[in-house]
């Protein structure tokens, strides 16, 4: 089955533009649409819905940029502890500068950055500055007195009314952040508030994506949606105010369902008008599930997902980085659908091949041994084990680009010669312990090799292939391999085993 049979790219900008549309004009003068989710990069959507576009979002943002401009929100306390966005590898307030110039090249208005629940956190303010010295409008938002039972509390100068006004421009605002928590509601429903007292009709609606409202409560689906936020204890949920108010059921999550009955009295208070919504499903703008055209290929990869997710919260758990809880609330969704981690192709290979390592005296390092398997776009999946030149991610892609390019697998890609000079380069040098190259620097070794060597240099055309491959290693990587790998865009799984008996790792 091909990517595009299963989700409708184009069935679906046609029909979320088309609501936004509609619900801009609903609101009067102006619409404030929070985006839940990633705006830009969802990898979680293109993963459960192949074909669907990890940028589609911004797309859809292009058709409307004549109506529309940007606020970015991050809360104080994710500069403060430094929260990476896993993806990429970054922390939220680097992925604030990124998400400012990837909206830029797509040429959609930033208005500024709102820095919310700020109280003067050391990092905050120094991002702050940072900001301004760039020319990019900052905003500072509090913590909202009163939230959330004293509706008249909130409701006046000294709850939202404290916070910065930010005078928009365009009909449509866009309220992003670079990930949950982020305070993007808070936001939008302040600056509703604030003009509101300027004369302005403004509404708000919800961009959302997962889970999807029309698709059945436990389609593995919305479970893998619940499985990607186990961290904050997401439960999917029929949602009681839609069946009530309309007999019908629709699906939604806890958070939103327990907040509909402040947020509705909120906007009540701000508006005067009682009739907005009259449950939370109202307040969303989904139509991503009317582009799902094969119902059975979105259920097989969301399980993988499932798979996914699981295998991360295992290594995240043994990090430190994971409560026991959100470990067993993916294990029971793991429970639910009667999956285990083999039922992922590419992990049985990876512990089948660090066994077999295991009787080959060419092969491990220093007594330990790992394996790692990537599973091909055709199917093929390719082994490979750590040796004492190199890693075993360095190892298994050396193997794939061969398979890619046709090359005998014991034609050497690298001469001798140059994986000595970065081997020493390491050890005499920089004074680094190890020996053997990890991913990225076998890729860099590899670009050298290119540019005397033509077998070389077909073999790394093979890197583009790698995109969205399926792989597996049996301890979890060094900060060369997870760059390395995610710089190749392979979906990494593996085992919650320490590449190394030393604490601190390069």
């Amino acid at each position: 089955m091909s990517e595009q049979q299963i989700f409708d790219n184009e069935q679906y900008l046609k029909e979320q533009a088309a609501e936004i549309r509609n619900r801009i004009k609903q609101s009067g003068d102006k619409l404030y649409l929070e985006f839940g989710g990633k705006l830009l990069f969802d990898y979680h959507a293109a993963r459960v819905l192949p074909g669907y576009d990890p940028n589609i979002k911004i797309r859809l943002l292009q058709e409307l940029k004549d109506q529309a401009e940007v606020l970015i929100c991050i809360y104080a306390g994710d500069i403060e502890r430094k929260k990476i966005r896993a993806d990429f590898g970054i922390t939220y307030e680097t992925d604030i500068l990124k998400i400012i110039d990837d909206l830029k090249g797509w040429e959609v208005k930033v208005k500024g950055v709102i820095i919310t629940r700020f109280e003067n956190q050391p990092a905050a303010v120094i991002f702050k500055n940072k900001l301004k010295m760039r020319d990019i409008n900052v905003y500072t938002h509090y913590y909202t007195k009163g939230y959330p039972t004293d509706v008249d509390l909130i409701v006046s100068e000294e709850g939202y009314g404290v916070n910065d006004y930010i005078e928009t421009d365009s009909p449509l605002v866009i309220v992003t952040g670079p990930g949950p928590g982020s305070g993007k509601m808070a936001t939008c429903l302040s600056q509703l508030y604030h003009d509101h007292r300027h004369g302005i009709q403004a509404g708000y609606a919800k961009f959302e994506t997962f889970p999807v409202w029309n698709l059945p409560l436990k389609h593995p689906v919305n479970a893998a949606y619940e499985a990607a936020t186990a961290d904050l204890a997401d439960v999917n949920m029929i949602d009681p105010f839609h069946l009530e108010a309309y007999d019908t059921q629709s699906v939604n999550y806890n958070r939103d369902v327990d907040v509909f009955p402040v947020l509705k009295r909120i906007l009540e208070k701000i508006t005067g008008d009682d009739s907005c919504y009259r449950s939370p499903t109202d307040m969303g703008v989904n139509r991503v599930g009317f582009a799902i055209v094969d119902d059975e290929g979105a259920k097989k990869a969301s399980k993988q997902e499932l798979i996914r997710r699981y295998l991360r919260y295992r290594c995240e758990y043994t990090l430190g980085l994971a409560d026991k809880d959100t470990l067993q609330r993916a294990e029971l969704l793991m429970k639910e659908f009667h999956l285990c981690s083999e039922d992922r192709p590419v992990v049985a290979p990876a512990r089948r091949c660090a066994d077999e390592a295991k009787t080959d005296p060419r092969l491990g390092s220093e007594g330990v041994f790992f394996g790692a398997a990537i599973q091909l776009r055709d199917g093929t999946i390719i082994t490979g084990s750590n040796s004492p030149r190199m890693h075993v991610a360095s190892s298994v892609i050396i193997r794939a680009l061969k398979h890619l390019a046709g090359i005998p697998s014991k034609i050497q890609l690298m001469p001798q010669s140059i994986c000595d000079s970065v081997t020493s380069m390491k050890t005499d040098i920089l004074g680094e312990k190890s020996m053997s190259l990890d991913l990225q620097e076998t890729l860099i070794a590899l670009a050298i090799s290119a540019t005397s060597n033509h077998a070389v240099h077909l073999a790394m055309e093979g890197l583009k292939e790698f995109r969205d491959c399926e792989m597996h290693m049996t301890h979890m990587p060094t900060p060369g391999d997870e760059e390395g790998i995610r710089r190749l865009g392979i979906n990494l799984t593996t085992d919650p085993v320490f590449a190394s008996s030393d604490l601190y790792t390069m």
